[in-house]
Formats: C-alpha cells, structure tokens, sequence
C-alpha cells in the first residue's frame, strides 16, 4: 500500500472514530419498543390482576353500603 492510500485509510479511520461519538437524532419520529421478557411480562401480568382484583373488591364494598341504605 502506497504512502497516500495508508494515509487516507488512516483518515477515514479517524473521522468514523469521530463519528461513532456523536450522538445521532433518531431519524423516525415512532420510538422503538424495548423488549419485555417473558418475566417481565408475567409480573405485569400479575401486577394487573392484583389491581383489577382490588377494584372489584373496592366496587362490592361501594355497592354493599349504598344497598343497605336503602
């Protein structure tokens, strides 16, 4: 490789290390996602049957005064 080719090999190299450090602006305007485990999932889960469960707990014992007043 000839004195000319090796520099601008080295250059390139050098402006793509620069590169890499700059912080690109997302170029879609939609987020992409993340990836929710199997687990992660499963905790969701299960942290939203906790919650309607209370819910509905919450709702019986609403409904249950409001009854015997009557």
């Amino acid at each position: 490789m000839n004195k000319k080719q090796k520099l601008l090999k080295q250059m390139a190299k050098r402006a793509k290390a620069r590169e890499n450090k700059k912080e690109k602006p997302n170029p879609s305007s939609k987020v992409k996602p993340r990836y929710i485990s199997k687990a992660e999932r499963a905790k969701l889960e299960a942290l939203a049957a906790e919650e309607a469960k209370q819910q509905e707990e919450q709702g019986q014992a609403d409904a249950t005064p409001s009854a015997e007043q009557e």
